[in-house]
């Protein structure tokens, strides 16, 4: 059973060395049908995720680990190539692999005709599979390779259409500012190995010896830890990079931004729950830049005009809600809030990226309009994800979202429960901003007259995830509704604190949670509902213009670390270090001149300076000799 672990894994990456080689004959000998790249790109993910089924089936009960080989020993430390299957890594690998390959079905539609069509799904299983050996991985040693992994994939999907100038600048941006996040980890776990390290390095081993770091320096590991996760779930300060990763296809928005690399940073806290529980401090700062996060995401996405860039400020936001959630040790709210996102974030993106298709890759929203009779698949596959993201009962993130705010405002964290409530006004609005411009306002002229007609493995993989935005969320459905909340069973080991608030408050909160939300929808169907895109608004401003903070960034810092590479590069590079190396060359230089007058080609002059010589050596042996 426990060999299992590693295939689950190695299967995304042999499809993936499979479609690279598949692809390169395809470039070079002989074209090859869409068909067989398709077949091994739907292939792996699909037995990996029944493989991880048949573990859950079997041994979910159990605690497996699988070592494959020793990979590094140097004194007393060593690491493994090492895989475990716990309740937690089991809970992410089941969605990951399931959404992911929900994802790749969509995708064999959506890139039907690229002509990178074998290339793009080499890159998506790869995708997949580092995924897999971040949430699967011992160690986070490991761990971290598959943390970078899916930065590097990320680089490679976001810049795919790379012959744009503007997307490899995306892709780019993506990859530098995940690696100012990953300097943070990297100091984190160096700092957790001096003190652990000679004691094994595997999740067991840490949480055994975690009293051997002291005190003072918990903190400081765990700051610097969440420092990646900032990077990698694109919080307050490192967001930026999200919303232009938009530049990708839609089907690496979906795999990106749904089940895998955004919430790797929140599965990485819940992973170390053993060190933030001894650090709330560092929790508290969690929980506050996760509702920062999604409060200023949620206000940029209210004037926000591409599709896709919208959905993207609404992950950052949902994101914020996760860290909210463990950052004030709520760990099975975040992780349930983890699951039903995935459903319908994936849904939505999906939803967005047929929008796109059928109207020729147009994304601005207000050059759409009626679409709801081009697709009724669509229409009501978004509208449910909509519900779902907004928190309206009896859609999955009503429960999930719900039980963070419960959990924020029981914990006497009252000024977060406001700012996340009224941020659950501003997803419910700005969604339905997007949904009624969409999908029910009169058409803009500049939308095309013919929608184009949808493949079936665009529009099936959309029934499958609206079922799960519907569903998904009565797994952790709360006492107070019937439930018996199997998500908080299923990770009791956290030992998340159980506060109790009577049912009156607890329904109280649970109206006021929908009052807030039916209140973002009324505004926006008054606003968008009926307008008239023909009469296309002139949208402008502060907001509109996310706060000018790319400019800010590229002023404050880009511009001055261009100039301060400039300055070395003028100053200590060319003058100091390449003056340096030519100074010692030039005096070589004029040394070898010197030397050249006694090498003159004449010969009474060699004869002369040998008499010469010779005459001071015997000068020299009388006057010792004495």
């Amino acid at each position: 059973m426990s060999a299992l672990l590693i295939w689950i894994v190695a299967l995304p990456f042999a499809g993936s060395l499979m479609l690279s080689i598949l692809y390169l004959y395809h470039l070079k000998v002989k074209k090859v049908e869409e068909i067989y790249f398709s077949l091994i790109a739907l292939l792996t993910p699909l037995i990996s995720f029944l493989l991880t089924f048949w573990i859950f089936l079997k041994a979910s009960d159990k605690k497996i680990t699988f070592t494959a080989f020793k990979w590094l020993k140097v004194a007393n430390f060593d690491i493994d190539i090492s895989f475990l299957s716990d309740h937690l890594s089991l809970f992410m690998a089941l969605f990951v692999s399931f959404i992911g390959w929900l994802i790749h079905i969509y995708a064999a539609g959506y890139m039907k005709g690229d002509e990178g069509y074998g290339k793009f799904f080499a890159y998506f299983n790869l995708f997949l599979g580092m995924m897999l050996l971040l949430v699967l991985a011992n160690n986070p040693i490991l761990m971290f390779f598959g943390w970078e992994g899916v930065g590097l994939c990320s680089y490679l999907l976001i810049s795919y259409y790379f012959s744009d100038a503007q997307n490899v600048v995306a892709g780019n941006k993506a990859f530098i500012v995940n690696r100012v996040g990953d300097f943070g980890f990297i100091i984190g776990l160096s700092t957790l190995f001096i003190y652990i390290g000679s004691k094994g390095f595997d999740y067991a081993s840490l949480q055994a010896h975690i009293g051997l770091v002291p005190s003072s320096m918990l903190s400081f590991i765990a700051f610097f830890l969440f420092v990646g996760a900032i990077g990698k779930s694109a919080q307050i300060p490192l967001y930026i990079w999200l919303p232009d990763a938009m530049a990708g296809p839609t089907p690496v928005s979906a795999l990106i931004h749904a089940a895998t690399m955004v919430t790797a940073g929140v599965y990485m806290v819940a992973r170390f729950h053993f060190l933030y529980s001894l650090t709330p401090n560092v929790g508290e700062f969690i929980a506050v830049i996760g509702a920062l996060s999604s409060l200023f995401a949620a206000i940029i996405a209210t004037r926000q005009r591409d599709i896709k860039k919208i959905l993207a400020y609404s992950t950052i936001s949902q994101l914020g809600y996760m860290f909210v959630a463990v950052g004030l040790g709520f760990y099975a709210s975040g992780l349930f809030h983890v699951f039903t996102h995935a459903f319908f974030k994936a849904l939505l993106f999906m939803g967005a990226g047929a929008v796109i298709l059928q109207l020729h890759h147009e994304q601005d929203i207000f050059h759409m309009g009626e679409m709801k009779e081009a697709s009724k698949i669509v229409y009501w596959t978004f509208l449910v994800a909509t519900l779902a993201i907004s928190g309206i009962f009896p859609f999955a993130g009503f429960f999930s979202k719900d039980e963070i705010l419960f959990g924020a405002f029981a914990s006497g964290h009252y000024t977060i429960w406001a700012v996340e409530l009224f941020t659950a006004g501003l997803t419910s609005y700005y969604m339905f901003r997007l949904f009624f411009t969409v999908f029910i306002a009169k058409k803009s002229s500049k939308r095309v007259e013919k929608p184009l007609i949808l493949s079936p493995f665009v529009t099936y993989p959309l029934v499958v995830l609206a079922i799960g935005s519907v569903v998904a969320g009565f797994i952790g459905a709360p006492k107070i509704l019937g439930g018996s909340n199997a998500i908080a069973h299923w990770f009791s080991f956290f030992g998340d604190e159980d506060i109790e608030l009577s049912y009156t408050i607890e329904f109280g909160l649970m109206i006021l949670n929908t009052v807030v939300a039916l209140a973002g929808i009324y505004i926006a169907y008054k606003k968008f509902a009926g307008i008239n895109l023909q009469n296309e608004a002139k949208i402008d401003g502060l907001i509109y213009h996310k706060f000018y903070i790319d400019e800010i960034y590229d002023a404050l810092i880009v511009k001055n670390i261009q100039r301060l590479s400039w300055l070395i590069y003028a100053v200590f590079d060319k003058k100091f270090i390449d003056g340096t190396v030519m100074m010692i060359a030039k005096s070589f230089y004029h040394l070898g001149e010197l030397v050249a007058v006694l090498q003159n080609g004449n010969v009474r002059f060699y004869a002369f300076s040998m008499l010469f010589g010779a005459s001071l050596f015997f000068i020299y042996l009388m006057q010792v000799m004495g």
